[in-house]
């Protein structure tokens, strides 16, 4: 309960980081602790109406609005980017993963420490603190089906897809690197998407469609892993008490929130970190 309870309030409050800096970037709204604060109410309280609601009418309504989403901004995103250089790169990508996957995961003979310790360590952690909640989970959705649609909806796809995703946005935005534009690589972590998204044509509308994903992917997250939280902590009750769902959501915000209030970034990924490792 606790390393999943962490490893939301970090993915929350990480999405509140950039979020904030989208609204900033786009209406010039002040990215100030207060306006990530109140965006993470917001989004605990969308998170909670859909709790509430429970997997079929919440959960599943959202996620499949996130996905449209999704779909829209990745497609336009190739046909307006570099189309060939995504294309091409994606089959190129899918060899480096298999390529590199060890010696990027072996802490050994390596000179990229800032590298390692920042991403390779951070994100190992993060997805282990996830991975209670997402077992349960795909558990839970994944009754009736058969093995074969498991691994063919769970592993093979998503996985395709985020490659196809990291390909065409990280594509996009090293080739305009390349080219001579440094304002992605000079921009803050939490505004790089929308300094990217800046080179290309319909910006206001592709950075506010990015904000309303960013936001939505986390309230699914929060949602989806309230529930599963929410069984573990009713000792496997799938249909606990409205109340205690509720209670649930909020406990996330509210560590999300002292964790942003308290060290920012750093104490994010500190907390994903600490939560993750024992739980190895």
């Amino acid at each position: 309960v606790l390393a999943t309870t962490f490893g939301l309030a970090t993915s929350l409050g990480l999405g509140a980081e950039q979020a904030t800096a989208g609204l900033a970037y786009l209406f010039g709204f002040e990215n100030s602790s207060m306006t990530k604060v109140i965006l993470i109410i917001l989004i605990t309280i969308v998170a909670g109406a859909s709790v509430v609601l429970g997997v079929e009418k919440g959960v599943k309504r959202l996620s499949e609005l996130n996905m449209i989403l999704a779909v829209i901004l990745l497609a336009f995103v190739i046909t307006v980017g570099p189309t060939w250089v995504i294309l091409t790169g994606f089959f190129a990508n899918l060899g480096a993963y298999a390529t590199d996957l060890i010696p990027l995961s072996n802490p050994f003979g390596r000179t990229d420490d800032n590298f390692r310790q920042g991403w390779t360590a951070f994100y190992w952690a993060w997805w282990i603190s996830w991975s209670p909640f997402v077992g349960m989970f795909i558990a839970r959705v994944s009754r009736g089906r058969t093995v074969r649609q498991f691994l063919i909806a769970v592993l093979i796809v998503p996985s395709l897809i985020s490659i196809l995703w990291m390909t065409a946005l990280g594509g996009t935005a090293i080739d305009l690197t390349l080219g001579g534009f440094a304002g992605i690589t000079d921009a803050p972590l939490e505004l790089k998407l929308f300094e990217m998204l800046g080179q290309l044509p319909l910006t206001e509308i592709t950075s506010l469609v990015g904000i309303i994903l960013v936001i939505v992917f986390f309230v699914t997250s929060s949602d989806s892993g309230s529930l599963v939280i929410d069984t573990i902590a009713a000792g496997g009750k799938v249909n606990a008490p409205v109340p205690q769902r509720i209670f649930w959501v909020s406990v996330e915000g509210l560590v999300a929130i002292a964790l942003l209030l308290g060290g920012g970034l750093a104490a994010l990924q500190a907390m994903a970190v600490s939560t993750g490792f024992p739980f190895t």
